[in-house]
């Protein structure tokens, strides 16, 4: 009897566990309105360098900090080749600060502007490209 209840228990959770839903990104196109990129890119060339971990645990917390409440999330890529495996990666690193309002960003960075260049000699020699873009379309795919 107490093995016909532990199956009946098994089963139970079981059914309880498949049938719960799980947050899946749906497959539906929607605009961003009201959200900007701002992506800092590091051109990769002869004698470039970065030192990824300084810029994940000390830089872009830092920078993020100075954005406060304006950021949404930020994201960090590591370029790890070209067009082909073969290919160098034409960027190091590119950093992505996702906001809500661009004056705002930019009222934030430029009172903390030296502390930020300040800290470039801790991680790289190589002068960014920054570029913010609004972000007009967004697709989530479906997960299987």
């Amino acid at each position: 009897m107490l093995t016909k209840i532990n199956i009946f228990l098994l089963i139970l959770a079981f059914t309880a566990l498949i049938s719960c839903k799980t947050t899946q990104l749906n497959n539906s196109a929607t605009a961003e309105t009201g959200l900007f990129k701002v992506a800092i890119l590091y051109p990769n060339g002869e004698d470039k360098t970065f030192d990824m971990d300084y810029y994940e645990k000390k830089h872009m917390p830092m920078v993020a900090g100075f954005i406060g409440k304006n950021l949404k999330f930020y994201e960090i890529d590591k370029g790890v080749s070209g067009r082909t495996p073969n290919d160098k990666p034409p960027f190091l690193a590119i950093g992505y600060f996702y906001i809500s309002d661009v004056a705002e960003y930019s009222q934030a960075i430029a009172k903390n502007r030296d502390a930020v260049v300040n800290d470039f000699k801790n991680y790289t020699n190589i002068q960014p490209v920054v570029q913010i873009s609004e972000i007009k379309y967004l697709v989530h795919s479906a997960k299987k």
